[in-house]
C-alpha cells in the first residue's frame, strides 16, 4: 500500500509515521508544508528543517507551500496514492479538510493518534525514545527556558504542573508548543540550536 506522511518534524507526525511504520506501511516520502505563520493548519517554525528528523525514520521529503498544499493532495490522491498519514489528534478543523480533498478518490486518511489521551502522546515519545525538542511556545506558565527543552520524564511533570495550573493542553494540541524532533533511540542529528527569539508572552527556537 503506497502511503506518505503529513509531516512537519514535530513530535505528532514523527510518532504518527513511525506508527504507520510499525503496522507495515510503507511511507515513499513525507510531505512538510510550509506555512505562513499563525497558520491554524500547520507548524511554522523549523518547517525548513523536517528533512532531517524525516531521516531518522529513513524517507525524503517534499515541501509545498501552505497555498497550494490543496491542489497538491488532490493530485497525489487523484494519481492513485493510497493513504494519507496525519498526526491530527482532536482537531476536526485540520482532520476534517485532509478527509475532503481525499474523499472522492477513495485515499484513506490514517491518524493513529487521533482522540488518543493526550498524556498517551507523552508516554509514547519516552517510551519509544522519541528525542522532541520544545521550539515554540504561546501559553501563559511557559518561559524562554522552556524552548529548546527536550521532552523527557522531568519534563513530562513540568508539563503535568502547567497543565494543573494554567489549563493547558499537555501535548500542546491547542498551540501551547511545537516541538521538533532530533532523534530516536540511538539516533540522533546533530543540528545546532540558534537564537531564541521571544515577544510578550511566546517565542521560537530557531534551529541552523
Amino acid at each position: 500500500m503506497k502511503a506518505v506522511a503529513l509531516f512537519s518534524g514535530g513530535k505528532d507526525s514523527f510518532l504518527s509515521a513511525m506508527m504507520a511504520g510499525e503496522q507495515g506501511f510503507k511511507i515513499e516520502y513525507g510531505i512538510t508544508v510550509v506555512p505562513e505563520e499563525y497558520s491554524m493548519m500547520f507548524h511554522y517554525p523549523n518547517s525548513k528543517m523536517s528533512l532531517y528528523a524525516a531521516s531518522l525514520l529513513g524517507f525524503p521529503i517534499r515541501y509545498i507551500k501552505e497555498c497550494d498544499y490543496k491542489e497538491y493532495i488532490s493530485g497525489i490522491c487523484r494519481d492513485g496514492m493510497d493513504m494519507i498519514i496525519t498526526g491530527a489528534i482532536a482537531s476536526d478543523y485540520q482532520k476534517t479538510r485532509i478527509e475532503k480533498l481525499c474523499y472522492n478518490f477513495r485515499t484513506i486518511v490514517y491518524s493513529p493518534l487521533w482522540r488518543k489521551k493526550q498524556d498517551f502522546i507523552i508516554e509514547q515519545l519516552i517510551l519509544r525514545q522519541i528525542k522532541a525538542m520544545i521550539v515554540s511556545v504561546s501559553a501563559e506558565g511557559f518561559t524562554e527556558n522552556d524552548l529548546g527543552a527536550t521532552i523527557d520524564d522531568e519534563y513530562f511533570l513540568h508539563l503535568k504542573e502547567l497543565e494543573n495550573k494554567y489549563r493547558i493542553n499537555i501535548a500542546g494540541e491547542g498551540g501551547e508548543y511545537e516541538t521538533f524532533v532530533y532523534g530516536v533511540g540511538n539516533k540522533k542529528i546533530d543540528i545546532p540550536r540558534g537564537k531564541k527569539l521571544w515577544k510578550n508572552s511566546g517565542g521560537y527556537l530557531i534551529l541552523q
